[in-house]
């Protein structure tokens, strides 16, 4: 039977990390990462649309649903030491607007390899293809699967929320048989599943715009920045930060997602340019109208919308038309 000074429990980013922090600041420590899927950091390559989101420029406990619990952890390890611990390994990164940072190679696959060429460096075997069955108790260690003994374990299983991806949720079970407790578990950071009817149509489709959480027209919460459509909503950054709201709503009432397809754009120069548009080449085929505004996928799907027919509709019905057409750009609203 293998004997490790600690053993890892999760190949994704956090078990990864830990296991190097461990490493470095022991060399002497003999230490393993158990991964049930047959590659580790697997969860890490779909991260921030396939970028990986590190961290955030402006991580603070302020911005977590229980600030006290987190604070220590942040206190002890805040953003420029996790800079530091990528750089020290050779991955560069670059912030955005939003203070949101990524490899400065804009792929994932950056992060999951010197996470993993730093792990052979400091000797640490990854074992994967193994997913944990049992850890019980013994003589001061542990065993694992009847395989493997560890004098410490680290349970970096992650939740549950994406069991392709690794996180199935399995790692609760190992911890209630250590008496741990499980608090309700809900969905955060998550798409969004709204009614089909717009967002079907433009599966795969990306693209900026700002999400508004409605109970009738009050706001509930609203976020700005990507998103991305799917065959049952809406998914990317924007739609992840509203998801929280979502779960957490516990009234009666039907919940919207509100979008607003061009908010950097005032209404009022919208509406211009489109009547100006249709005036100036009523020739263009109605399918192209949008197409210097929006992605031609969005635009044709607006235009079906609205019950557009022909370019004399918004050139001759100016304002009404034009009206209905900043609506569905502006207002697109979706059951949640």
């Amino acid at each position: 039977m293998e004997l490790y000074d600690i053993v890892v429990i999760g190949g994704g980013a956090s078990g990864l990390v830990a296991a190097i922090e461990a490493a470095r600041t022991d060399r002497k420590l003999k230490i393993a990462v158990i991964e049930r899927l047959p590659r580790v950091g697997k969860k890490i390559l779909v991260t921030g649309n396939g970028k990986c989101n590190l961290t955030n420029l402006s991580a603070s406990p302020g911005c977590f649903n229980a600030p006290e619990f987190v604070r220590p952890a942040i206190t002890r390890y805040d953003v420029n030491n996790t800079l530091d611990f990528f750089r020290s390994m050779g991955l560069l990164t670059v912030s955005d607007s939003e203070g949101r940072v990524y490899p400065t190679s804009g792929t994932a696959a950056s992060v999951t390899d010197v996470l993993r060429f730093e792990c052979a460096r400091l000797n640490i075997p990854l074992i994967c293809d193994t997913p944990i069955k049992e850890i019980r108790p013994d003589k001061g260690a542990f065993i694992i699967n009847s395989l493997y003994k560890a004098r410490s374990v680290i349970i970096a299983c992650g939740g549950k929320a994406s069991p392709v991806h690794g996180s199935d949720g399995s790692g609760y079970a190992l911890l209630k048989a250590f008496g741990h407790g499980v608090t309700k578990l809900s969905p955060a950071l998550t798409r969004l599943k709204t009614s089909p009817e717009f967002v079907r149509t433009l599966k795969g489709i990306r693209m900026s715009a700002k999400i508004s959480v409605k109970i009738g027209e009050k706001t509930l919460d609203s976020a700005e920045g990507e998103i991305q459509f799917y065959e049952e909503g809406i998914s990317g950054i924007a739609a992840m930060e509203m998801s929280r709201c979502v779960s957490s709503y516990g009234g009666n009432e039907k919940l919207f997602a509100v979008l607003d397809l061009l908010p950097s754009v005032p209404e009022d120069k919208l509406a211009d340019f489109i009547l100006k548009t249709a005036r100036n080449d009523p020739g263009l085929p109605l399918e192209n109208l949008l197409t210097g505004i929006l992605a031609k996928r969005v635009g044709q799907e607006i235009c079906k919308d609205v019950l557009l027919y022909k370019l004399s509709d918004v050139a001759e019905k100016s304002h009404q038309t034009t009206q209905n057409v900043l609506h569905t750009i502006s207002r697109q609203r979706l059951l949640i």
